[in-house]
């Protein structure tokens, strides 16, 4: 155990993460450009420093089914048309 360990117990920078003011919106981006794989090194250190992971979690969850959903829509769309025959 360090010194630092006595003046952090466990979990401290976790509830201190929890608590970060970055809005859902802001969150609601930034997982919708980490999708495309295009982000600037900057503005990640940005999220990082600024976003709560709780809304991360929640924003990749809802990213994700909206995803699907779309690729669902597209896939029954190119079969009704004929196009994929």
């Amino acid at each position: 155990m360090t010194r630092d360990d006595l003046h952090h117990p466990p979990g401290a920078d976790l509830k201190a993460a929890v608590r970060r003011k970055g809005s859902f919106w802001q969150t609601m981006k930034a997982v919708a450009w980490s999708f495309f794989g295009v982000r600037k090194s900057s503005e990640y250190d940005k999220d990082v420093s600024q976003l709560n992971p709780v809304h991360v979690i929640v924003a990749g969850i809802i990213g994700a089914v909206v995803f699907v959903v779309l690729l669902v829509l597209l896939v029954r769309w190119v079969i009704s048309s004929g196009v994929a025959a």
